[in-house]
């Protein structure tokens, strides 16, 4: 599961790539991007501008799993001898959001498969989790093959506007733009370390167009890992 990336690329490179015209998100600090941070993304204005903006990495968590935590809390609750408001409760209950969409045949996602909910996510590498000598955690990193020792490429995004809960019990209620992008089975590069999955990665501009207004039986195809030689291992 790829819970951290990179990128090292400003605005005007991304507004270049993605066919972009308005940049919402102003001057980009370059680095490393964990979840439920903001960060870029390319997504369809109301105007149906194709505009750079940002969001926070994490789409709602599926009803089932907010439920069956908000059970776990209430039975510790009630465990403790003290009076539980489910209803409450569950309403309250914190989801740090999912970063990767792998399943897309889940009812879940499918109201946010289409072209008004997908973005791009824009990147210059990604980590995937591995471990050194010693057998302690160290993330393997990942770019796009080529001479350019940070290329600029995108996920396969979705996006959801001004989704409203809780994310941290902390901070309580929120209304926040949110993304995550998809994954799928991994290539030999990314397969050696980590066999489950990787980002889906859009590569090329009829790539990119498919994904940002195709119908989902078209754009669907691009849920395939990429070519073998594609990536290759890199420091950060």
């Amino acid at each position: 599961m790829c819970n951290l990336y990179s990128l090292r690329k400003g605005p005007a490179a991304i507004l270049d790539l993605a066919r972009a015209t308005e940049n919402h998100a102003g001057n980009l600090e370059g680095g490393s991007i964990y979840p439920d941070y903001p960060a870029p993304i390319i997504r369809y204005d109301a105007n149906g501008v194709r505009v750079l903006t940002t969001a926070r990495w994490g789409m709602p968590s599926s009803r089932k799993a907010i439920l069956d935590a908000a059970t776990k809390r209430a039975d510790k609750l009630r465990a403790k001898g003290k009076d539980v408001d489910f209803d409450q409760l569950l309403k309250m209950e914190p989801d740090s959001g999912t970063t990767n969409v792998r399943n897309t045949s889940s009812r879940h996602w499918q109201p946010w498969l289409t072209p008004e909910h997908r973005c791009l996510v824009p990147f210059t590498s990604f980590s995937e989790p591995g471990r050194d000598t010693d057998g302690k955690y160290r993330p393997i990193w990942f770019r796009m093959a080529g001479e350019d020792p940070e290329p600029l490429a995108f996920f396969a995004g979705i996006q959801l506007q001004g989704w409203e809960g809780v994310r941290k019990i902390k901070t309580g209620w929120e209304t926040a733009d949110l993304y995550a992008f998809l994954t799928t089975e991994p290539n030999a590069e990314v397969g050696a370390v980590h066999p489950k999955a990787m980002p889906v990665i859009l590569t090329g501009p009829d790539e990119i167009e498919a994904w940002m207004i195709a119908p989902w039986d078209i754009a669907r195809e691009l849920q395939r890992p990429l070519a073998d030689g594609d990536l290759i291992v890199s420091t950060s």
